[in-house]
């Protein structure tokens, strides 16, 4: 038989590499829901496929990610999609011989199969920007030579495939320089920084006895109910303030006030619930990430994931996105070690990453955990008093020393690569993480691994809070913060020179704190016996906080103050009370650390 003439198949595939057309006058609707749907694909695609790189002989894995490219393929073709049309349909067939086993999926076919649901991403980005501003794509996604790579894998020619996989001068997928994973990996939605785009990817999903059944809901429509349902809730305060002033216990007003509580208290909860989203897709994108920088640093790695289904505030899933991308990249280039190295170590060649979330408390915490080399506090304090951090005869503590790798510019990176060695990744993990109210902790040991534990709120709308008050002034401590509340006996209460005044508690020395001289304002309470003290705990460390009296425990709607207030030292937003006064949310933290 004569062999095909050469330039016909390439120019077949090239007839691929067209603009999208997106006929939007009359395909508004049906573009919008095809954009709904491919993003939940392509996000199954790729978590399935991590799966069969782990274990190749999945069928459910396999079943899922054909069913996905075989939705793809037909509704891109009924809108006249040609570029994701023809890949998907390309890849499909590739996944029908896996199907009936006469293909193996090896890790050179998952790569590209990966390579081409990047490209259809990037395809599927293009409609939510054209969704959003009405302009039509100007830039095109080449995919001929995807096609023709995954058509040499169907044929069993893997041999041919490395020029032909990733052309330099393709903008798509994933090249093979080790950049591009990272950037990739880094957004937890397509990076489309709109409200439209936001709109169509976010869910509020509504389960029936019937089944799992959602409804996609815009995500400013559930800013705004949040938004109302605060200032509800606030109202209902005033309301409880009011009543109280005016009517006895049991009466109908009375009655009528706690039962609209209740119902607003339902609400807010039922509000809070719908903003809340699964963390999987996050950690699906930082299994990707390992796995494409493992190849690059020529390590071995299994990756573990555990708790994906644990629940967070939308706003904190997008802003935990970036920390996490640093976090796991240092895990696999400064953490695990080489395979020789790790073998002659006495270690398996193969090194272990586990990305896992927990609730605890009002708190949730995601913890990153590796087996590689742990962290050398010594080495770090060397290296923060050669770039000046430090003073050289600085006494710090072990969990100081590993505070430092959070400081702008700071890195134990012996040379610059693509990926770290520039010390700008773990100040911006430090920074999203407090713009979040949250807190890392950091445990290793040489030679074992070491382990990353961020805690954050549940929630960044509401917070449960203890109103105390110092004077004519009211304030709100974190109720996650406080362990206890006490009127002191005057013995227990002492001064120690060079540290100031201490409260003696059940056999322990706690410092005492006085809000009054923190803020600069005048208190009732001028001897410690006559006041209140509240025991607060902020980072490990357990101090006595000194206020006039403690008012209530309740739920309060989180203010922003304002660029004017924004970075003053122990305060962390402001609240409406239910009697319309203004009150400061306190950051025991920095309020505390300031005061020392």
């Amino acid at each position: 038989m004569a062999a095909a003439p050469t330039g016909a198949p390439a120019e077949e595939h090239a007839a691929a590499d067209v603009l999208l057309q997106l006929n939007l006058g009359e395909n508004q609707e049906l573009l919008t829901e095809f954009h709904a749907e491919a993003v939940d694909h392509l996000q199954q695609i790729e978590a399935a496929l991590l799966i069969l790189d782990q274990t190749p002989d999945n069928p459910e894995a396999l079943n899922s990610i054909f069913r996905s490219f075989h939705t793809i393929k037909g509704n891109a073709g009924f809108l006249g999609l040609v570029p994701m049309h023809t890949l998907a349909h390309e890849v499909e067939s590739l996944l029908d011989l896996a199907r009936n086993r006469e293909l193996s999926l090896t890790p050179a076919i998952i790569t590209e199969i990966l390579r081409s649901r990047d490209a259809l991403q990037l395809l599927t980005q293009q409609i939510a920007v054209a969704l959003e501003k009405g302009h039509l794509p100007s830039t095109l996604v080449p995919v001929s030579h995807l096609i023709r790579a995954v058509k040499q894998l169907a044929q069993g020619n893997g041999a041919a495939l490395a020029p032909a996989a990733a052309p330099a001068a393709t903008p798509v997928a994933l090249p093979t320089a080790p950049a591009a994973p990272v950037a990739e990996a880094a957004p937890v939605v397509p990076t489309v920084t709109s409200a439209a785009a936001n709109a169509i990817e976010a869910q509020a999903a509504t389960k029936t006895t019937a089944g799992g059944q959602t409804v996609r809901v815009n995500t400013e429509k559930l800013d705004s109910l949040m938004d109302v349902v605060g200032e509800l809730v606030i109202v209902q305060s005033q309301l409880i303030e009011s009543a109280r002033g005016i009517c006895d216990d049991g009466s109908p007003m009375q009655r009528n006030v706690s039962q609209l509580s209740r119902i607003a208290k339902e609400l807010q909860h039922t509000a809070m619930s719908l903003r809340m989203i699964p963390i999987k897709p996050t950690f699906q994108k930082m299994e990707r990430l390992s796995r494409d920088l493992a190849r690059n640093f020529g390590k071995k790695v299994h990756f573990q994931v555990s708790g994906e289904d644990t629940e967070l505030d939308r706003t904190v899933v997008e802003e935990i996105a970036d920390p996490m991308v640093h976090m796991v990249r240092n895990a696999l280039d400064h953490g695990l070690e080489l395979p020789d190295v790790r073998v002659a170590a006495g270690k398996p060649e193969q090194g272990t990453v586990h990305l896992s979330a927990y609730h605890q408390g009002s708190n949730i915490v995601i913890e990153l955990q590796d087996d590689g080399r742990g962290i050398d506090p010594d080495k770090i304090f060397k290296k923060a008093v050669e770039k000046g951090i430090v003073a050289a005869n600085a006494g710090l503590t072990r969990e100081e020393c590993y505070a430092l790798i959070f400081a702008p510019g700071f890195s134990t990176a012996e040379k610059v690569t693509a990926v770290s060695g520039r010390g700008v990744g773990m100040d911006v993990v430090k920074r999203n993480i407090e713009k979040l109210r949250g807190k890392i902790e950091i445990t290793s040991e040489v030679g074992k691994g070491s382990t990353f534990k961020i805690k954050l709120p549940l929630t960044m709308a509401i917070i449960d809070g203890l109103v105390v008050r110092v004077g004519a002034d009211k304030f709100i401590l974190p109720s996650t913060s406080v362990q206890m509340a006490m009127r002191p006996q005057k013995d227990a209460i002492t001064t120690v020179h060079g540290t100031g005044e201490v409260l003696e508690l059940r056999g322990k020395i706690l410092p005492l704190h006085r809000l009054h001289r923190r803020f600069g304002i005048p208190a009732d309470a001028t001897q410690p016996w006559d006041g209140i003290v509240v025991i607060v705990e902020h980072s490990g460390r357990v101090s006595a906080l000194l206020v006039d009296e403690m008012v209530s425990k309740q739920e309060v709607v989180i203010k922003n103050l304002g660029a004017f207030m924004q970075s003053l030292p122990g305060v962390a937003g402001g609240a409406i009370l239910g009697d319309g006064n203004i009150a400061l949310i306190l950051d025991p933290a920095s309020l505390l650390q300031s005061a020392a």
